[in-house]
């Protein structure tokens, strides 16, 4: 497996889920176990990884649990505190500022399919300079509001907007990437090879990041479609934690 630390800086992964949630009823509501991924991603030449906890019934408890796993590995794992915006309601900016002040966290992380982020969840973001990593379930309808509603909060789009394969999200993402200066996607999941290089095409490598989606897919495979894109040096760094030094401020 090819190791990129050694040519291309830093390489960091924005998208892996860590913790153990109460439904039990799938691998993202029951536990994210860290171990195989942290072996895979130090093989493959991952420096560091943005992690936020799976699905669950309280984040409040969910995120003090990141934190105590990040605080295993502080020099490999960084925190995205998880929130679902219409449960906790109201108390978004608690919940955020125990994040911030008190765990390190550097960003939000929201699911589609608990609830797109609102205006409350958003405007604590701006209030902490913090990035939103949203799955937008293939909502590619929402991206324009949420972007010109805050134009200072940058939000990182899973899965490049689908993590179904739905072409055509694909289809309409790298305009929308193009046309917004704090819209972004990530590589995470994304089967539909060509589609990430029309991305890299019309919107620029400066709007792309490496995710992975573990531990349950792994790392250095996502990581190597990232080399198949055959950019330039200098937008593969980009690519592969240049734009994430940037939106975490590291």
């Amino acid at each position: 497996m090819p190791n990129f630390k050694a040519v291309m800086g830093m390489v960091i992964d924005f998208h892996c889920h860590v913790g153990t949630a109460e439904k039990l009823q799938a691998p993202w509501t029951t536990r994210a176990d860290l171990s195989a991924y942290l072996e895979r991603a130090e093989e493959a030449g991952i420096d560091k990884t943005v992690v936020f906890a799976i699905t669950c019934d309280d984040y409040e408890r969910a995120n003090a649990e990141v934190a105590e796993i990040v605080a295993k590995h502080p020099d490999r794992l960084i925190g995205f505190a998880r929130l679902h915006p219409e449960r906790d309601k109201g108390r978004v900016e608690l919940l955020v500022r125990k994040a911030v002040e008190d765990y390190g966290f550097r960003g939000i992380k929201v699911h589609g399919a608990e609830a797109l982020p609102t205006r409350e969840v958003c405007e604590v973001a701006g209030q902490f300079g913090l990035p939103i990593l949203v799955d937008i379930m293939g909502r590619v309808e929402v991206l324009p509001l949420l972007a010109t509603e805050f134009p200072k909060v940058n939000f990182v789009v899973a899965h490049l907007g689908s993590f179904a394969d739905d072409w055509r999200v694909f289809q309409v993402m790298p305009y929308l990437l193009a046309q917004h200066q704090n819209l972004y996607a990530d590589t995470s999941g994304v089967r539909f090879f060509d589609y990430l290089q029309v991305t890299v095409k019309v919107a620029g490598a400066h709007k792309i990041l490496f995710g992975s989606d573990g531990p349950l897919l792994h790392p250095g495979l996502e990581l190597h479609k990232i080399r198949l894109l055959k950019l330039s040096p200098e937008d593969e760094a980009l690519v592969l934690g240049g734009n994430a030094q940037r939106l975490l401020q590291l």
